[in-house]
């Protein structure tokens, strides 16, 4: 079994450490800083780190890679696309399957908050590694790409198994659901998993990882068919119907601002 730890890095990354008892290698998901992979593996000296996963080029995801590489020897697997090139060993796109620790990971496409952006997903588990496109409670900005691609993008992690669990790389997961509680304020599981995570994190845990179940239950951006969430974006003007993907955009402006 394939042990799964949280490295913190900067104020609220996470750093994804796959660990493999029966070789004693492990991997790393999205390492922007090195410094807690190496203080893990100096403290671990019989583990050898094998592989680097990479999501998308933003620097606090990939700050570490080319230190961690250089140092241990890694091979790093990541999107394609100029800004990550001199740094990825394998790139990979839509489709694609590899072999980290002996689990197979299906690569899935996602751009939205950027747009070369992938995910990793496990079958067999299920889990999935989603970087900043799906957050516990929220999704990621919209730093290049359009509201449409993020909204089909969280489209195609929402027909994963709903068993499926989410490892994103950033502890928003208290912010979004106080988003989540605003725009609908008459769904008592997101109450609930607000009190729940506030609680939490006044013990200094870690929120993640969430699962899909949870996440069709309590995220806003994936409840854009729902009475309530349309009704919290709904202006006077508005047609009858209002299409899913245009309540996303609303939804995901006005978090930008909240």
């Amino acid at each position: 079994m394939i042990k799964i730890d949280a490295l913190p890095a900067f104020t609220d990354n996470y750093i994804w450490l796959l660990q493999d008892p029966g070789s004693q290698r492990c991997a790393v998901v999205d390492p922007g800083d090195a410094a807690p992979v190496r203080q893990w593996l100096a403290e671990h000296p019989q583990w050898q780190l094998s592989d680097i996963l990479i999501t998308h080029h933003h620097y606090d995801h990939v700050n570490g890679v080319e230190s961690l590489k250089q140092a241990f020897g890694a091979r790093v697997h990541g999107p394609a696309g100029d800004k990550i090139a001199h740094l990825v060993d394998q790139t990979l796109q839509e489709g694609d399957t590899l072999d980290v620790l002996g689990m197979q990971l299906r690569v899935l496409e996602v751009p939205g908050h950027t747009l070369d952006h992938i995910a990793y997903y496990h079958a067999r588990t299920p889990l999935l590694f989603c970087g900043d496109t799906l957050f516990a409670a929220g999704c990621g900005r919209l730093f290049e790409g359009s509201a449409a691609q993020m909204h089909a993008s969280l489209q195609h992690l929402a027909a994963l198994p709903e068993l499926t669990r989410i490892y994103c790389t950033h502890e928003y997961t208290l912010a979004n659901l106080r988003f989540a509680a605003t725009v609908e304020p008459g769904n008592r599981l997101v109450g609930n998993r607000l009190s729940q995570v506030q609680s939490l994190r006044e013990q200094g845990g870690c929120s993640l990882p969430s699962n899909l179940a949870l996440e069709l239950a309590t995220n806003p951006f994936l409840r854009c068919t729902q009475p309530e969430v349309i009704a919290s974006v709904r202006q006077p003007e508005d047609p009858q119907t209002l299409g899913a993907e245009e309540v996303f955009t609303r939804l995901r402006r006005w978090k930008d601002g909240f």
